[in-house]
């Protein structure tokens, strides 16, 4: 869902950075062979995530849920020339889909797959992240950053996407809506943790980012 008009929006992508070409090849190929490519980040938030990863210049960068691979690829533009990216989906039917796209771009060689269960895959991984983007079930969104945090160090980054679900986290909610009951869970510890600053951007489904202060 996006929450700026159709004018709006289109305004805006207009006058941001243009999208880059394998990354509209990427975003083609998504809304021709997928059955959900609204998941897809797109170009707007594509350049949000690429910016933002420029601005912080992540040595290593954890990406949880890969989808097509489009939000890698934008986060991976600004990685260190030394970094390396660990993204982690549990659908092997895309593995192959993504890797072609890796592969074509200049990072393949730094964008490590890992397939399966994050929760079972982030505690073997022996590494500090500067940088996570969280875009997987929403529902263990806060086991998520349960799981992370003692992976990360002063001035890292979070950001959490479709932290908005829809508009759902302003209605009331059902009682078997365990995804938005989970992302109110989630929204109010970003904002709360002690060790935390938040800012919650109404960009498509809602980014927020999150930087850790201590």
């Amino acid at each position: 869902m996006d929450f700026l008009p159709e004018k709006i929006n289109d305004y805006v992508e207009k006058h941001s950075q243009p999208e880059p070409e394998l990354l509209q090849k990427l975003n083609r190929e998504t809304w021709q062979k997928q059955l959900q490519p609204r998941m897809l980040s797109g170009h707007l938030q594509g350049r949000v995530l690429s910016m933002l990863s420029k601005l912080i210049r992540p040595k290593n960068i954890l990406e949880i849920g890969t989808y097509t691979g489009y939000s890698a690829l934008c986060l991976a533009e600004g990685m260190q020339k030394n970094g390396e990216l660990h993204t982690i989906d549990i659908n092997e039917e895309l593995f192959d889909f993504q890797r072609k796209y890796f592969d074509e771009s200049p990072f393949g060689k730094q964008i490590f797959q890992h397939l399966g269960n994050a929760l079972e895959i982030i505690p073997k991984l022996e590494k500090t992240f500067d940088l996570v983007f969280i875009d997987a079930d929403k529902n263990n969104y806060p086991n998520y950053m349960e799981i992370i945090f003692p992976k990360l160090k002063k001035g890292s980054v979070i950001l959490s996407d479709n932290v908005l679900w829809s508009g759902k986290v302003v209605e009331k909610v059902k009682d078997d809506d365990i995804d938005t009951k989970a992302l109110l869970q989630y929204n109010k510890l970003l904002n709360e943790h002690p060790k935390l600053e938040t800012v919650l951007l109404p960009i498509r489904d809602g980014l927020t980012i999150s930087r850790v202060v201590d």
